[in-house]
């Protein structure tokens, strides 16, 4: 008997551990990245890169996204406000290049929607939404506000 389940724990747990390290494929028309920044409710600014944080993909520093995620993540994210976080998750591909000719440090030229008689108001930028996946806290406060 105790041969059986020496056996069947050999077989179990590897195959458990694999199970565990797969993670969630990415649509095709969307990429995966890890940030550091800091939270302020459901919004995540990006803050400064650091050499031992260097994340995953370049986002200009101070950019704004909003967080979509799980209640129990984005409470625990809230409860870190006031400290630095890297968090990954997947946004689309057509949010991080939005076209157009820049023509400065975070000043770009975009063709805009023509003008139809029903439109009103002032424009408003649209911004990035990020499907979260995971956090962690980073060395480092946040600035306040």
């Amino acid at each position: 008997m105790k041969r059986v389940t020496f056996v069947f724990l050999l077989v179990a747990v590897p195959g458990a551990w694999l199970c565990a390290q797969e993670t969630k494929p990415v649509p095709k028309n969307a990429i995966r990245i890890s940030i550091p920044g800091c939270a302020k409710g459901a919004v995540f600014t990006v803050g400064r890169r650091t050499a031992d944080e260097p994340g995953s993909i370049d986002v200009a520093e101070g950019t704004h996204m909003h967080m979509n995620g799980p209640k129990k993540m984005m409470s625990d994210i809230k409860a870190h406000e006031e400290v630095r976080i890297e968090i990954t998750g997947t946004i689309l591909r057509s949010q991080l290049d939005p076209g157009g000719l820049s023509i400065g440090r975070n000043i770009r030229i975009t063709p805009g929607t023509p003008p139809t008689a029903t439109t009103g108001g002032v424009p408003m930028p649209q911004q990035i939404q990020i499907d979260m996946e995971s956090w962690r806290q980073i060395p480092g406060e946040c600035p306040e506000r």
